[in-house]
């Protein structure tokens, strides 16, 4: 098994994935920000939860989710070196519209909204950093939106396999099937002809 990241590698991580920081700003947030475990299954945020907490992935992964009528409508996932967060309570102080789950034990960098604030008054390179984070992450939700509108069943399978090609190995069908907006069926008939290749 490999070795878990200390708190060290976990912001070196970030600055290599979303821009570099300086010794100092680096110092300070290392000294905010925590490192935390938790079990594959483990709802992080609920429904109606307030929460304030944004959560780095150093490893395993994670969904966002909604309840509807009784039924699960995945419409986030995050792997390693990505940001999660109930995006609404954070960025709005609003209880959570949704769930976010752990789909593997999973180790995050957590700080809150408050800290951010606090670090990116005091470090512009934060701010900086924060900025080219939460525009990765719209960028990413408009390619969604585009192939949720645009794409065949098919095309939306292949597309997701070519951004996270382990998916189907680290999350169950039936999550894939709900983000891509199809039936658990059409993402089995979809599959087949892969399978027996």
């Amino acid at each position: 098994m490999d070795r878990p990241l200390n708190k060290e590698e976990i912001i070196e991580n970030i600055c290599r994935h979303y821009g570099p920081l300086a010794t100092a700003t680096k110092e300070a947030f290392k000294e905010i920000a925590k490192v935390s475990s938790y079990k594959k299954g483990t709802a992080i945020v609920k429904e109606g939860q307030y929460s304030d907490k944004l959560y780095f992935i150093a490893s395993g992964c994670a969904r966002a989710y909604y309840l509807k009528e009784g039924k699960d409508i995945t419409d986030w996932f995050a792997f390693e070196n990505k940001f999660i967060s109930a995006i609404n309570s954070f960025f709005q102080g609003v209880p959570s519209p949704h769930y976010v789950e752990v789909l593997e034990d999973t180790v995050f960098l957590e700080i809150s909204r408050d800290e951010v604030e606090l670090l990116s008054a005091k470090y512009p390179d934060l701010n900086t950093l924060g900025r080219i984070a939460v525009t990765t992450t719209m960028l990413e939700l408009q390619q969604r939106i585009v192939a949720l509108q645009f794409e065949t069943a098919q095309q939306k399978y292949e597309n997701l396999l070519q951004i996270f090609p382990e998916i189907t190995q680290r999350v169950p069908l039936m999550h894939i099937a709900s983000y891509i907006g199809i039936t658990l069926e059409t993402l089995s008939r979809i599959r087949k002809p892969k399978i027996r290749i």
